[in-house]
């Protein structure tokens, strides 16, 4: 096997778990399709995908990176949420990772809860907190997922074209 056709593999292996790391928190999903890409790339010897389109598709990361951040943060402080809350909702993000699927939506929700509660908010408080921090979490969810496919569709269009 060539060693070109390894590099297009693991790159195809990047993108693949990177769009996976869009949806799951613990991976840098559009890094990693970033990465990807940039192998493949420089694979080709940058013929098909040169530095212009690299350098879009990095901003384009790099703005994925501001849209989690600002979504999640908009739909925390849209309800009023504590620091406590903010902490709460990462902690309840990383131990639902070892809960599957459930877990991962249950987690940022009872995290932020938890948080809330601990501040000494009333129980209505805290869960519309919670509620608020996991759907700021889900439009960011959703934001980087389109850009990821953005992204996908402008690396595919400067293959082939």
């Amino acid at each position: 096997m060539a060693p070109e056709t390894l590099y297009y593999l693991l790159s195809a292996l990047l993108i693949l778990v990177g769009i996976a790391g869009t949806v799951l928190p613990a991976l840098p999903g559009l890094p990693l399709v970033f990465a990807g890409m940039l192998l493949a790339a420089w694979a080709g010897g940058f013929q098909e995908v040169g530095v212009p389109m690299l350098v879009l598709l990095g901003l384009l990361t790099a703005l994925s990176l501001v849209v989690d951040f600002v979504a999640t943060m908009m739909g925390a402080k849209r309800v009023g949420a504590s620091r406590l809350a903010l902490v709460g909702s990462v902690i309840g993000t990383l131990v639902g990772l070892f809960f599957g699927p459930i877990g991962l939506f249950a987690g940022p929700f009872l995290g932020a809860l938890a948080g809330e509660l601990i501040h000494g908010r009333k129980v209505h408080h805290a869960a519309r907190v919670g509620l608020g921090t996991w759907l700021g979490i889900l439009v960011g969810t959703v934001l980087k997922l389109g850009l990821a496919f953005a992204m996908l569709g402008l690396f595919a269009l400067a293959w082939f074209v």
